[in-house]
């Protein structure tokens, strides 16, 4: 099986210069980063303070053995009172992956992940945004081959935006369907 990293190289930029009109293999997008997160805000404002500890434990835990690499808290700018939020306390999580952590952990979500999602028919153009970035929700961490569903006590869902430095939307379509990526035609 053709690695992602190959893909791109050997058929995707060939296709995009013939397509978009690039002189020069330079020009073609490619992907600069991709930005793994979720948000706990809810789950664990009911909580004690040791159930607290556990929880956070056990959803980074699983969130550094889907990216591959630690995650970074993501704490309360301010205090809500209707969100039970304290200013100051962990409400998420987020990965940022370059390189090589970026290009396994796209393989392992466009072959793995994505088909195993319930009720997954392919991605929607409609997530991207005006500068071809894409951003997938998952609603169930499980769907990745490092959790086992068995042993998960909390199930919680991410999101992962895959972000190029195409200058238009249809770039970066164009350039994630080339590479692989499970994409509904519009």
């Amino acid at each position: 099986m053709i690695s992602l990293k190959e893909n791109y190289s050997k058929e995707a930029v060939p296709k995009m210069m013939e397509k978009f009109g690039y002189k020069n293999a330079m020009a073609v997008p490619k992907i600069q980063k991709v930005v793994v997160n979720t948000g706990f805000g809810r789950l664990i404002s009911e909580m004690s303070s040791d159930e607290r500890k556990k929880f956070l434990n056990k959803i980074l835990e699983d969130f550094s053995l889907i990216t591959g690499q630690k995650p970074i808290l993501t704490k309360a700018k301010k205090s809500i009172s209707g969100f039970k939020t304290r200013k100051g306390m962990p409400i998420g999580a987020k990965v940022t992956l370059r390189k090589k952590m970026m290009f396994n952990f796209l393989e392992r979500l466009i072959n793995i992940a994505l088909p195993r999602s319930r009720d997954f028919r392919g991605i929607e153009p409609a997530f991207f945004d005006k500068s071809g970035n894409l951003t997938i929700g998952i609603k169930e961490h499980i769907v990745f081959p490092e959790i086992l569903p068995e042993k998960a006590k909390n199930i919680f869902g991410l999101e992962a935006t895959v972000i190029t430095n195409a200058k238009s939307r249809e770039e970066g379509i164009e350039l994630l369907k080339l590479m692989g990526f499970p994409i509904k035609a519009t």
